[in-house]
Order: structure tokens, then sequence, then C-alpha cells
């Protein structure tokens, strides 16, 4: 089979092409036929020898990703869920070795759900890490319930219009900052304000906000912590809950956590559930062949893309 292997970090042009050996499931796996390709802004920072490179790095050839779409090729021993010819998606092994830049990938089977006949494999390996993360932040870390206010930063990128969304889902009152070309973007996923911060300091504008999902570090994680009214919660999904930012927290009576999504077939199933009733939908704004996937991840690095990036695999 084709993948893409890394074999040393560093630009998007390290990605190369190359035949491999087809994996084979073991007990409990399922070998996945991929169609379609998720890429997220972690793919691009593992590639450039950051975020989980070390860990890859620990089981040659490090091939990046975790997002697929795709039809079961394969069951192995034991496995009850999946049959082949099934349609599945999933983000696979995560925050391990996923191995997903590849014609086919193994994968546990309780990372998978059943892929909901409405929707195509691009717009479900789309709705994988970056709605898993939307969902597990806001629902299992926040506890987020009707009538809240919830603050989505960078609201219309992968996570962000995701989360917008699933908060909008729960009957929450949405508040997410965009750049102005965005805001119809925003209005569109179910935003209730749709906040300029170029225009606007956050803290200046939002004060009252029972949930705070912040993608974008630390700085952003410690000024948020204004617009949040007391016993309120932010979860920061990119390790801005600093032990610094955990106490100044506290002193206000504001709970303050970073979070990391994990594989879970259970959520990815509540989240095809959602897609397949019209919930919840994935945006894709790029879709590139499976031999440009350097070009895909230089999209990414632009960081103004609404929605996902989504590689097409044969």
């Amino acid at each position: 089979m084709k993948a893409f292997v890394l074999n040393e970090p560093g630009p998007a042009e390290n990605l190369k092409l190359q035949e491999i050996d087809t994996p084979k499931p073991q007990k409990g796996e399922v070998l996945v036929r991929v169609r379609a390709i998720s890429i997220n802004p972690v793919d691009t920072k593992t590639r450039e020898g950051k975020a989980f490179y070390n860990k890859l790095n620990e089981t040659p050839p490090v091939i990046v990703g975790w997002d697929i779409s795709g039809e079961v090729a394969a069951v192995g021993e034991g496995v009850e869920y999946f049959k082949e010819g099934d349609e599945v998606f999933g983000m696979v092994n995560f925050p391990g070795h996923g191995k997903a830049y590849a014609e086919y990938v193994v994968a546990p089977e309780t990372h998978l759900a059943h892929k909901p006949e409405n929707i195509s494999h691009h717009e479900a390996a789309a709705a994988t890490l970056a709605a898993l993360t939307a969902w597990q932040a806001l629902v299992d870390q926040a506890g987020i319930q009707p009538g809240q206010r919830v603050l989505i930063h960078a609201a219309a990128g992968g996570v962000g219009h995701f989360a917008v969304q699933i908060a909008k889902f729960f009957k929450a009152n949405v508040i997410g900052t965009a750049s102005p070309e965005n805001h119809e973007f925003l209005r569109a996923m179910g935003a209730d304000e749709q906040l300029d911060y170029h225009k606007y300091r956050v803290e200046d504008v939002v004060m009252d906000a029972d949930i705070v999902l912040d993608s974008l570090g630390e700085e952003n994680t410690r000024r948020s912590l204004a617009t949040l009214k007391e016993g309120g919660k932010i979860i920061s999904i990119l390790g801005g809950a600093t032990e610094a930012v955990q106490a100044e927290a506290k002193k206000r009576n504001i709970e303050a956590k970073s979070y990391l999504v994990h594989s879970s077939g259970e959520d990815m199933a509540k989240l095809a559930e959602m897609l397949k009733e019209g919930n919840l939908r994935a945006h894709v704004s790029h879709v590139f062949d499976f031999e440009d996937m350097p070009k895909a991840h230089q999209q990414v690095e632009t960081r103004k893309t609404n929605g996902k990036v989504v590689v097409t695999v044969g």
C-alpha cells in the first residue's frame, strides 16, 4: 500500500509517498480501506518535530495522522461491532501512532463508529478529531447545560465550528470570536453573537460567560478569565490552563483546565447520530488529492481555514 512516511521532521515537503506493507488487524482490531483523511494543526506540528513526533518516532516508520473515513476491509479476532464492507469513521489511536496517512489503517474497533449513510466520506473524516475535541471539552469537561452563555474562541475554525453547533444542540447561547469576513459563516453555524477580535478585546465585551472554550493558548486563556462569571469554567485545548492560570482562576472561583482529546468510538457514535439527524455538519472548505498531502498541510498552516481540510484517498 501507499503511505506518507516522515523520515525526518521539517517542512511539508518532508512527507514522502512510499510503498509499505499493508498492516494486518490483530485481536479486537479493524483494517480500514481509507477513503478520506482529515488534516489538523496537530498533524502539521507533529510533522515539524513538535507535538507527538518523539512519541511516534519510538515506533518507526513515522506515519502522521489520526482522522479517517472508509470501509472495513478485514476484521481481527473478537471484533463484534463491524464486518467487512461496513462504512466507518473515527479518530484512531490518538494520542498514539494513528498512521492515518495511508491507503489502509488498522484501528481498535472501540475507536470507530458506523458512518451515517447521508454524509460523504469527506464530511465523516472531517467530523473526527475536531468534533470529538469540541464534544469532550463542552460535554464531558464543562458539563454544558441549556441556557448557559458559551464563549468559543476561533469559532470559524475546525474545532470552533463544531463547538458552536454542539453548544446550540444543548440549547446554549453562543458567542463566537472570528474575523468579520467569517461572521456570516458563524451565523450559519448557529452562533448567537459574533465578536470581531480585531476590533474588540473579548474581556471588554463579554463578562458573564458560563463556559469558555479556548484554542489559542496561555495568554488567551488568562485574558478570558475576565469573561467568566463566578463559578464558570474555561477549557483550554492548547495547554493554556497552566498552573499560574489555574491559580488566578481559583482566586476568582473559576475552574480552569487543559484538556487533550482521546479516541472514543462511543463518543463517535454520538456524533454520528447528530450528523445523521442534521444537528451537526462538517464544513469542508478544501479538498486535496492524496498525492497532494504536502499542499493540504500548507493550507492548514495558513491558519485561515474555515472548517476543515480533507484529503481524498483512492
